[in-house]
C-alpha cells in the first residue's frame, strides 16, 4: 500500500482520535433516536473537515480531495450517518459551487459552508428518475424575467432538512436541445425560500443520524443569477461531480469495512466458547483473514483512482471500480461482522449492528453496482458493440 505523506499521515490520525474519544461514546444513542449529531458537526467544522478540499481564500483548508477521502474513512470505522453528513455536504453541496460558481456565488456560500455553520445539499434524484436520471427528470425551471421559477419534486436528499441547511443545488430542465433531448441546468436555492417544502425525514434502515428528505418546488422563484455555471451544463456538471464523489464514497465504504475488522478482532478476543477465545478457531480466523483482504485490496482502488483525479488523468473506470470493490466490501463484512457477534449482532447495542444496517446502501447510493460495472464496460469499449 502506497506511504502516506506525513500531512496525510497526521490527518488521518487526528480524525481516527475524533472519532475514537468524541464521536463513538455517543454516537449509538443518537442513531437509535434516529437524531441528527449536531454537536458531533458542529466540532468537525471546527476541525476543518468541511473545507478539506477548498482553497484557504473561501475559509478551506487548501487540501485536496484525497485528504477528504481519508477523513471519510476514519469516520466511517465508527459511524457511517456521520461520514455521509461531511461526503454530502462537501462533494455535493459545496464542491459544484466552488468547481462551477461563479466569483460572486463562492464568496456568498463557500466561507459558511467549509466551516461547517451551514451544509449544503444536491437536489438530482426524483421520485420516478432512480439511475436514469436525465430520462426521469421531471423539475423544471423556467426563466421568467430576472428569475428562475422551479416547479418538480426531488427524493432521497442527504442534508436537505437540518436546522443549518443553508443551500440546496437543484438540477432542473431548463429546456430542450436539438433532437428533443433534455436541457438541463443547476441553480443555487437558498433554505427557506417561498415555494421550496421540505417533506418529513424518512424512516430508513441505516444512516439514522444522517438527514434524508424529499424535496417539492411549487412556484419556487430564486434570482437569475443563482445559475450555476452554464445554463444546459447542469448535466455533466452532475457527472463530473458524482465520479468524485464515487471515490469518496468508497472511502467511507473503506471505512466502514475497516470498522467490522476493528469490531470483530476485540470480539473475537474476549467471547470464549468451548473452553478457548473465538478467535482461535480456524473457521473464525479464516472469515477474518478474508474481511482483512477484501477492505486491503478496496482501499488499494480508492487510493489509485484518487491518484489519477489528482493528477488529472481520466478516472471514470478507476472510480466505478472503487465503488463496486468498496460497496461489496462493506457488504460482506458487515454480514461476516454480525455472524462472528452471532446473538450480539443483532443487537444494536453493538456497531456491527449499525455496520450491517448501514452497508446495503452503498451498494446503491451514487450509482448502484450495477451501474458501476455499466461504466466500467463502456470504458472498455463494450457500450458500442
Amino acid at each position: 500500500m502506497p506511504k502516506l505523506t506525513d500531512e496525510y499521515e497526521e490527518l488521518r490520525k487526528t480524525v481516527e482520535a475524533f472519532a475514537r474519544d468524541v464521536v463513538a461514546p455517543v454516537i449509538g444513542d443518537l442513531y437509535e433516536r434516529e437524531e441528527f449529531p449536531y454537536d458531533i458537526v458542529r466540532q468537525m467544522g471546527a476541525m476543518g473537515l468541511f473545507g478539506l478540499p477548498i482553497s484557504e481564500e473561501y475559509g478551506g483548508m487548501g487540501g485536496d480531495y484525497f485528504a477528504l477521502c481519508l477523513a471519510l474513512e476514519e469516520l466511517a470505522r465508527v459511524d457511517s450517518s456521520v461520514s455521509i453528513t461531511v461526503e454530502a455536504a462537501v462533494s455535493l453541496g459545496a464542491m459544484p459551487i466552488y468547481r462551477f460558481g461563479t466569483a460572486e456565488q463562492r464568496a456568498e456560500w463557500l466561507p459558511r459552508l467549509t466551516s461547517g455553520e451551514m451544509l449544503g445539499a444536491f437536489g438530482l434524484t426524483e421520485p420516478g428518475g432512480g439511475s436514469d436520471v436525465p430520462g426521469g427528470m421531471r423539475t423544471t425551471a423556467v426563466l421568467d424575467g430576472d428569475e428562475w421559477v422551479i416547479n418538480g419534486t426531488k427524493a432521497f436528499i442527504t442534508n436537505s432538512g437540518t436546522d443549518i441547511t443553508g443551500v440546496i443545488g437543484v438540477a432542473a430542465i431548463t429546456g430542450e436541445r436539438a433532437g428533443g433531448k433534455k436541457e438541463i441546468s443547476t441553480i443555487l436555492v437558498p433554505a427557506g425560500t417561498p415555494g421550496l417544502t421540505v417533506a418529513r425525514k424518512y424512516s430508513k434502515v441505516g444512516w439514522n443520524c444522517s438527514d434524508t428528505r424529499g424535496l417539492s418546488f411549487d412556484d419556487c422563484r430564486v434570482p437569475a443569477r443563482n445559475l450555476l455555471g452554464e445554463r444546459g451544463r447542469g448535466y455533466a456538471q452532475f457527472l463530473q461531480t458524482l465520479d468524485e464523489g464515487r471515490i469518496a464514497i468508497a472511502a467511507l465504504s473503506v471505512g466502514l469495512a475497516q470498522g467490522c475488522v476493528d469490531e470483530s478482532l476485540r470480539y473475537v478476543r474476549e467471547r470464549r466458547a468451548f473452553g478457548h477465545p473465538i478467535g482461535h478457531y480456524q473457521a473464525i480466523q479464516f472469515k477474518i483473514a478474508d474481511m482483512e483482504v477484501r477492505t486491503h485490496t478496496a482501499r488499494l482502488a480508492y487510493y489509485h483512482a484518487a491518484e489519477k483525479m489528482l493528477a488529472g488523468e481520466p478516472f471514470k473506470k478507476e472510480a466505478a471500480i472503487a465503488k463496486l470493490v468498496a460497496g461489496d466490501a462493506a457488504m460482506d463484512n458487515a454480514r461476516d461482522a454480525t455472524q462472528i457477534f452471532g446473538g450480539y449482532g443483532f443487537m444494536n447495542e453493538y456497531p456491527v449492528g449499525r455496520f450491517y444496517r448501514d452497508a446495503k446502501i452503498l451498494e446503491i447510493g451514487e450509482g448502484t453496482s450495477e451501474v458501476q460495472r455499466m461504466l466500467i464496460a463502456r470504458e472498455l469499449g463494450l457500450g458500442d458493440l
